[in-house]
């Protein structure tokens, strides 16, 4: 049986990394077989590519180059990680995919959908998660909250009209696609905002978490 494939999406700041990390853990005291990855990266090649991206000036690469380097290590986060465990029963937590080409490169960069779409059809193809988290959280708020120990600050450096037009994105692509995407409010404590996470996850595929 293939495993089933959930994503964790949001603006900077709004906490997906560590929601994405405590899912992981509560599915597998659940009994499931998950791994946890995120994008860019998740793969070797892959993560080479996401040292060109999240580091290094703010202008160092126009939106489609951009989202050309973000479908490259896409293709190798698929091709090494995320298509072969889904193939083998496991369940795979990635900690953003395609939806953060779509609202960084196509709604805040202003590249446009339609490049984004075209890129994922080529490069993804029939695939899509099973279900797609969307962290909802003031831009205040969360560029308060957004710090990179480890310098990949590129994005987080970028204006507040940036923000503001990825905020914007994320609501738009959860709107177009409600069967596949779950607002989450990330505004609470970390334990409020994931108990909204299990109970989604619980309801829209069906399982119960420990």
């Amino acid at each position: 049986m293939r495993g089933k494939f959930i994503t964790l999406e949001g603006v900077d700041g709004s906490g997906k990394s560590a929601q994405a990390a405590l899912l992981a853990d509560g599915l597998r005291e659940s009994g499931f077989d998950v791994i946890a990855t995120r994008e860019p990266g998740g793969s070797p090649g892959a993560e080479d590519i996401r040292a060109l991206l999240v580091r290094g000036a703010v202008t160092r690469w126009d939106p489609m180059t951009e989202a050309l380097l973000h479908f490259a290590a896409r293709k190798e986060h698929l091709n090494h990680t995320i298509r072969p465990a889904l193939d083998a029963g496991t369940w795979v937590v990635c900690d953003r995919f395609a939806d953060s080409t779509m609202a960084y490169q196509g709604y805040a960069h202003g590249l446009g959908p339609e490049p984004v779409r075209a890129l994922y059809e080529l490069v993804v193809g029939a695939l899509a998660p099973d279900l797609t988290l969307v962290l909802e959280l003031a831009v205040d708020v969360a560029l308060a909250r957004a710090t990179s120990a480890s310098g990949e600050d590129r994005y987080e450096r970028m204006g507040r009209a940036f923000h503001d037009r990825l905020g914007d994105g994320y609501r738009d692509i959860a709107r177009l696609e409600p069967d596949r995407c779950a607002l989450i409010d990330a505004g609470g404590t970390v334990d409020e905002v994931q108990s909204a996470i299990r109970a989604a996850v619980g309801e829209r595929l069906g399982v119960g978490l420990a």
